[in-house]
């Protein structure tokens, strides 16, 4: 493992969601890494760009996310991604175009297109749902809906869905914004080459909205290390930080990787 892995942790979310989304996390991730900073940035069109448009195309997006990284000044020294979902596309092809700037990568619950069918990507058993939220008017009932397709978390659904409600009242995306990433993470092919860089896959055998075979088929593909949650679902940090944060430092323990 290189020497600066696991020292400046930066932290993408995936689609249609915020820094915020990332709940606990954060801390859990500096309790396991008490010496190293832990930041996370918003994507384009969320967070405090959400009356930005997101661009719709993973190129893009990953190239406007390093502008705004370099601007906060927060690859002064290589960085070790975490990246979850859309996310995780964004952090590949930030190592692909700019390997200087990060030390390790870990992706969860990703998939990209060309190893994996549509149907996988997004579970089809998730479609329904998918579209009943999409249309649902009321907030909170919209945020739950995507609770329950996201998380297996079923005891922490109420609190977490009203804290979701808040940070959508507060900072909402927009469907323009979420139709646009959906569209960038739906065309995304990467380059074949993989990334020299250090990388850890980190999957949820519950997810329901993107299959965990996506994650199994991208560590058969190029052979990286992985580690598979029994029971969590897609947002695998809101449903077992510590396991993630656990799993991180065993992957750091690593003489090489």
């Amino acid at each position: 493992m290189r020497k600066s892995a696991g020292q400046h942790w930066l932290l993408l979310r995936g689609l249609c969601r915020e820094a915020a989304h990332w709940g606990n996390f954060p801390d859990f991730l500096q309790q396991a890494f008490p010496q190293s900073t832990v930041i996370t940035i918003d994507l384009p069109g969320t967070g405090r760009y959400y009356r930005e448009p997101s661009p719709d195309n993973i190129e893009a997006i990953t190239e406007q996310v390093r502008r705004q990284a370099l601007a906060d000044g927060l690859v002064a020294k290589p960085v070790t991604l975490l990246a979850l979902s859309l996310g995780g596309m964004v952090a590949w092809e930030w190592l692909q175009r700019y390997p200087q700037d990060i030390a390790a990568a870990a992706l969860v619950n990703t998939s990209f297109a060309g190893l994996s069918p549509f149907y996988r990507r997004m579970r089809w058993q998730s479609y329904p749902q998918f579209i009943e939220l999409l249309l649902e008017r009321d907030l909170y009932n919209r945020e739950l809906a995507i609770l329950q397709l996201v998380s297996n978390r079923r005891d922490h659904y109420p609190e977490t869905a009203k804290t979701w409600t808040a940070i959508q009242q507060a900072r909402p995306i927009s469907l323009a914004n979420c139709v646009r990433q959906l569209k960038a993470a739906a065309r995304y092919k990467p380059d074949h080459r993989k990334p020299e860089t250090p990388l850890l896959l980190l999957n949820g055998r519950g997810d329901r909205l993107v299959a965990p075979a996506c994650s199994d088929t991208i560590h058969n593909e190029w052979q990286i290390d992985i580690f598979t949650h029994p029971w969590a679902g897609h947002d695998l940090c809101l449903d077992d930080g510590a396991w993630v944060a656990n799993r991180l430092q065993d992957w750091m323990n690593q003489p090489t990787v």
